[in-house]
Formats: C-alpha cells, sequence, structure tokens
C-alpha cells in the first residue's frame, strides 16, 4: 500500500481586530478542496491573510494600482520554493458584502477563500466567458462543502 499522502500546510494570520474564527477549520476547508480537486493548485504552503478594508485596499493599490476596496487578492507562489500561493481577504467587506445580501459572514468569507484558491487553480474572472466559468466552480464546491460541512464558523467581534 502506498504510503498516506501528507496533508498542505496552511498558514492563516488573523490581522482583522474584528474577525473569530478556528484555524483548524480553515485547514480543513483547503484540505478538502485539495482532496476533491488534488490537481487543481501548486503544491507547497498555502497561506491565507484576513485583514481590515484599510490594509487589504493598501494592498490591492499597491499591487494592483486600484484604490477601490475589494474582496479578495490572490498571490501566486513559486513552486520551486515549496509555496502555492497567498490568499488576502478583506473582512469588512466580507462583512458588509454579507450584510447587504443577507447572507452569513461564514457564507461570504467561504466564498472568497473559495474564489481565492479558484485563482491559485488557474481560474480568471476578468472577461465575460472566464467569470462564468468561475462563478460555476464557486457554486459546485461551495454545494459540496456544504453537503460535507467544511465551511468554517466566522463571527466578528
Amino acid at each position: 500500500m502506498p504510503p498516506k499522502k501528507k496533508p498542505r500546510l496552511i498558514l492563516a494570520a488573523n490581522r482583522s481586530d474584528q474577525l473569530k474564527y478556528r484555524l483548524g477549520e480553515v485547514q480543513a476547508l483547503f484540505h478538502f478542496l485539495d482532496k476533491i480537486r488534488p490537481e487543481a493548485i501548486p503544491k507547497g504552503e498555502l497561506s491565507v491573510v484576513f485583514m481590515d478594508e484599510a490594509e487589504h485596499s493598501s494592498l490591492h493599490y499597491n499591487f494592483m494600482e486600484d484604490k477601490t476596496p475589494t474582496d479578495v487578492i490572490t498571490f501566486p507562489g513559486d513552486p520551486a520554493m515549496n509555496f502555492a500561493g497567498e490568499i488576502c481577504v478583506s473582512v469588512d467587506y466580507a462583512h458588509n458584502s454579507a450584510q447587504e445580501r443577507d447572507l452569513s459572514l461564514a457564507r461570504e468569507l467561504t466564498l472568497y477563500l473559495v474564489h481565492g484558491w479558484l485563482h491559485l487553480a488557474g481560474f480568471d474572472d476578468k472577461g465575460e466567458i472566464e467569470r462564468k466559468k468561475i462563478r460555476e466552480e464557486e457554486t459546485r464546491l461551495l454545494t459540496a462543502i456544504e453537503k460535507a460541512e467544511r465551511q468554517p464558523h466566522f463571527s466578528v467581534a
């Protein structure tokens, strides 16, 4: 029998004063995604950073020259350095969006994490056709996550 594959290392940093979550649940989410789509993203560590809107917007401007607030920013990694990439999420944007759309914060943040993961998997959302493809895959994955009860619990203070 082949040796059991070791799960990917998931590192998470909480730079938001308000967000509360369990690291193990966030790790389990990405391990689940890796299990159902093992070929999807490059091998190596995955970094997740939860940020407040000011820091996230500054990142958006510094790397993409766009001053508008956004939900998630993804940076590709370097497989040669055993790094799959980094997903940076705006907690404030998620909180506001969830309230506007009458969704739970957990659902909104999980959507952003899945969206970032799909960017690392090569999905894009710049054009209409690409946007449709990523939305369809988000829906498929979110359904699987909910069915498997892998959606992390998030709350804000």
